[in-house]
């Protein structure tokens, strides 16, 4: 399941890079026309970067997988698949309000779909609780969803507010967060 996971979301930056032109002229102002693509492509290299590292960590804490964990997955690889379509929906159209908001709803969606996986793996994995341990009250996890529901909205108020809190979810997750390393760690050295 992690190797075609890792693989999934290799191939989903692969199609994001691929989306980028190369600007026509040779100067650097010529990249001004291409650049709402280019941050839209890092933001979501950034969020793709994030999941992958988090997917990893969640894994590493699993000892099993069932059908449902396996369902679970190709839920959350389902909406991140669809992070490339609306990143250069977004970025080709200098963040125009409705595919800023459809950005927001994929975000939503890998969210939700990221915490069935993780709720999934809790579940199947009640004798051996180290990824509910690690996880603890996942504040993070909790609350992303919410910023993403008032990102929506206010695609439709001022699209900048609502990239301005997509940005802000990303930098939330960028912070290294140890809690999965250290309880599988701590296992690891028993």
């Amino acid at each position: 399941m992690e190797a075609f996971s890792d693989g999934v979301i290799a191939i989903l930056i692969t199609v994001m890079v691929l989306e980028l032109r190369t600007p026509s002229g040779t100067n650097w102002a010529d990249l001004h026309d291409e650049l709402p693509v280019l941050l839209t492509y890092v933001l979501s290299f950034v969020y793709l970067a994030i999941y992958w590292n988090n997917h990893h960590h969640m894994l590493k804490a699993t000892r099993r997988v069932n059908g449902l964990v396996l369902w679970a997955n190709m839920h959350l690889l389902f909406w991140l698949s669809l992070v490339p379509f609306t990143t250069s929906w977004m970025g080709q159209h200098h963040f125009a309000t409705t595919p800023t908001a459809a950005y927001g709803i994929v975000l939503l969606a890998a969210a939700l779909a990221y915490y069935g996986l993780q709720s999934a793996i809790v579940a199947d994995q009640r004798d051996d609780p180290i990824l509910k341990t690690a996880i603890g009250r996942d504040l993070k996890g909790k609350t992303s969803p919410l910023f993403y529901v008032a990102g929506v909205g206010l695609a439709y108020v001022n699209r900048w507010f609502a990239v301005a809190l997509y940005v802000f979810v990303a930098l939330l997750w960028l912070v290294p967060d140890r809690r999965v390393a250290n309880v599988i760690g701590a296992t690891e050295t028993r």
